[in-house]
């Protein structure tokens, strides 16, 4: 039964679960499944469950401590800090233009919109910078379960509908053996760089959870705080294999090539889905696009934002004027992205694919360092993770560090594939 105390608790793991369900799922599982089938479901299944206690403890230490992870990587020495902001400055725009480019692709779609890229962005950037700076994390926060609650309708109404076309080839075509050749891994190590998405971005989770407490002013339990994070991550996972289904249903075998162009993308995707499950389908296709990436796009905007203000603010030992902060920071996020998209017009697949990776190969130290604070003493020994959570995260950071190492590798030629 629902209980009032868990509405209170709802919210962050509804943030992140719209975060995660953007280019992971809406563009890069759906490349998956179009040009593998099924092949690649086992690298996505392994990659959520792995990545798992990374995002867990954001949630987990906001809670048992009243801080957030950003807070930790202070006590652990400014020089963690400040390697948690470089870190935060070589990805930040990069991320912030690939979901903003994906999604600018479906509001013209959509919207039947007479503007290039570049106009649609700041039209878009505009839209979102409003909700942020009007309502704070109160308007974010209901807007958002709202846009969560159409994505996930819509998405599962298309997905039924996939699953009733059925595969336009034979299901033993779905699942072919896979050669590894460069091109194969560098998109493998795409597509779990952001599955269900980055692993820097776990501080968000405790931004989040710190500021839902301060909304409702109610603390819950370490429990409840757990359960409604683990309802949003799931969910996310669960959707990352119906984008690989639609993927693998409707346009695996169908010689379709998708563009590099945001805007012919989003065409290519709706146009082909509905083309196949009939013109019926088009408003449940792009509805569910369009809200999936809306909602990323403004959750990504504000987690940059909050995470860098506290960042600085921890840096500079400033306590006050954090609004400005946000402000400041926000301005920047939605700039640097808009000069990153300017230069990669009609390089849309590899902008995709430079963020998930630069993502990816930063992965092993962020899970590394979120895993000690969780096990340091800021915790009490019934707030620690249990003896499966504790081996499951060293297996993550295992996993984590042989495939950037790997990419890494094969990217300088040290291994020849």
């Amino acid at each position: 039964m629902l209980t009032t105390k868990f509405f209170k608790t709802l919210g962050p793991g509804i943030l992140f679960a719209t975060t995660a369900i953007g280019v992971s799922h809406l563009v890069q599982s759906t490349r998956a499944g179009a040009e593998y089938g099924f092949t690649l479901i086992g690298f996505v299944l392994i990659a959520n469950i792995l990545k798992y206690p990374f995002f867990e403890y954001g949630s987990r230490y906001a809670n048992a401590t009243g801080k957030t992870l950003i807070y930790g990587y202070n006590k652990m020495g400014k020089r963690m800090l400040l390697l948690y902001l470089l870190i935060t400055l070589i990805s930040m725009f990069t991320v912030a233009a690939a979901v903003t480019y994906v999604c600018v692709g479906l509001m013209i779609n959509l919207f039947q919109l007479s503007l290039n890229p570049s106009e649609a962005s700041i039209l878009l950037m505009a839209i979102c910078m409003v909700i942020l700076l009007s309502g704070k994390f109160s308007l974010l926060d209901s807007l958002i379960k709202l846009v969560g609650a159409v994505l996930l309708v819509s998405t599962f109404i298309a997905f039924l509908m996939t699953l009733w076309h059925g595969p336009i080839v034979s299901w033993e075509q779905l699942v072919l053996p896979l050669e590894f050749d460069q091109s194969n891994v560098f998109f493998i190590i795409a597509l779990m760089g952001w599955m269900p998405t980055a692993v820097d971005l776990s501080t968000w989770n405790s931004i989040w959870t710190i500021e839902r407490i301060k909304q409702t002013d109610y603390l819950p339990s370490l429990n409840e705080t757990l359960k409604e994070f683990n309802i949003g991550y799931w969910i996310s996972a669960a959707l990352s294999i119906c984008f690989i289904t639609l993927g693998a249903f409707l346009l695996y075998g169908s010689d379709t090539n998708l563009s590099n162009s945001s805007a012919v993308f989003a065409n290519q995707v709706v146009g082909m889905f509905t083309s196949t499950l009939g013109n019926g389908a088009y408003y449940f296709i792009t509805v569910s696009a369009f809200s999936v990436m809306f909602s990323t796009c403004i959750t990504v905007y504000d987690g940059y934002s909050r995470a860098m203000s506290e960042t600085t603010a921890l840096l500079l030992e400033v306590t006050r004027k954090k609004i400005k902060t946000y402000k400041i920071w926000l301005s920047i996020v939605l700039v640097g992205a808009f000069i990153v998209i300017h230069n990669f017009i009609g390089s849309f697949k590899e902008l995709v694919d430079l963020a998930t990776i630069i993502s990816f190969v930063i992965a092993p130290l962020i899970a590394l360092v979120n895993y000690k604070l969780v096990l340091s003493d800021d915790l009490t020994p019934e707030e620690k993770p249990n003896l499966l959570m504790r081996i499951l995260s060293v297996t993550g950071i295992v996993y984590l560090l042989v495939f950037s190492i790997l990419f890494l590798a094969i990217k300088f030629d040290f291994i020849q594939l």
